[in-house]
């Protein structure tokens, strides 16, 4: 993919795609659907956005992106109208392995590794320091961003939804508060200025989540962030508790730690991460089988439940507290009770 400014095409897509009504995904800014290449019958995800000009710009960086082997790919985008409306169509590779963790649930009877989630964050960390080498924030990594080519063991995982991305190399600082409320940095909470390492604290949330099952942060309350979250977030208040971090190797817990550093100056850089041998040399990582996958999916259904809240809150904007993800304290997951009544 070129590094050009993209010029979507101003011919009909309908001439080389045949659209569907399958809804695919939902992404920040437009809807996924399901086509196919008419000619040679093959499948791709069509996102649809209302052509403006946050849109522009989150297509303009993802085309620039997308040449990396672990950013979702960009085969072609339209202006057409779509439903009567100005649109960009964007028709990008089809995921057909799903999300992150919807894979990891799929092998809930096999054991899910350190050595695993390793690798895992070492994709993640490919696509970050690509993008933080282009001078551009993701701002929205999360687990229903990242994607599988395909359902077997083949399948590469990818970065897609650059909805929120922005350029840092541009007079304009961050300052617009975007954020889901499981992975949000502490700077992002409030007026400060921030940059690109915020992406490295979503990346320290995923790491936590894989290796035992559970955020290190959330709401006591079952709203979408609370007062109580937003402190432990802004004060760094977390644990590795037993029994699930006592078989977790040192090097694991301290990249955490560098990862969910509060203060942005101080906290690991791309780099530091991609030199960090838990990364680099994920062969060498401890392939110790990990109590994720069963706190993970005990309580699945709610845990789908707080996804799907989070997200339908933030289709019209970042936050919005009139939806409420399920109450904790309706769980019947012994770990995540046992956690809320520690002080």
């Amino acid at each position: 993919m070129s590094s050009a400014s993209f010029r979507p095409k101003e011919t009909t897509i309908l001439e080389e795609y045949k659209i569907t009504d399958k809804v695919l995904g939902l992404g920040i800014n437009g809807k996924v659907l399901e086509c196919f290449d008419r000619k040679t019958g093959e499948k791709y995800a069509l996102k649809v956005l209302r052509d403006e000009p946050k849109s522009r710009r989150e297509v303009e960086l993802h085309w620039r992106a997308c040449n990396c082997q672990h950013i979702v790919r960009i085969i072609n985008v339209y202006h057409n109208n779509f439903q009567g409306v100005p649109s960009l169509l964007v028709v990008m590779e089809c995921m057909k392995g799903g999300e992150l963790f919807t894979r990891i649930q799929e092998r809930a009877n096999s054991a899910f590794t350190e050595r695993e989630a390793a690798a895992i964050i070492r994709d993640i960390a490919v696509a970050i320091n690509h993008l933080h080498n282009m001078d551009i924030a993701h701002r929205d990594i999360k687990p229903e961003n990242l994607l599988y080519t395909e359902g077997n063991k083949n399948g590469i995982l990818k970065l897609t939804d650059f909805g929120f991305a922005k350029e840092t190399n541009t007079s304009k600082s961050l300052k617009t508060p975007c954020f889901t409320p499981y992975y949000a940095a502490p700077e992002v909470l409030g007026p400060e200025k921030y940059d690109t390492s915020c992406d490295l604290w979503s990346l320290g949330v995923i790491m936590y989540i894989l290796l035992c099952g559970y955020p290190p942060f959330y709401s006591n309350h079952g709203f979408a962030i609370s007062p109580g979250m937003k402190r432990r977030i802004r004060k760094g208040e977390y644990e590795f508790p037993s029994p699930e971090w006592n078989q977790i190797s040192k090097e694991a817990k301290d990249l955490i730690k560098g990862l969910l550093e509060t203060n942005p100056d101080k906290r690991f850089t791309i780099s530091d991460v991609m030199a960090n041998p838990w990364v680099g040399s994920v062969v060498t990582v401890p392939d110790t089988p990990l109590l994720s996958l069963k706190n993970l999916w005990k309580d699945a259904v709610e845990w789908y439940d707080m996804q799907e809240d989070m997200t339908n809150a933030l289709q019209s904007m970042r936050v919005d507290y009139r939806y409420h993800i399920k109450n904790p304290k309706e769980s019947n997951n012994k770990l995540i009770l046992k956690r809320m009544k520690k002080p």
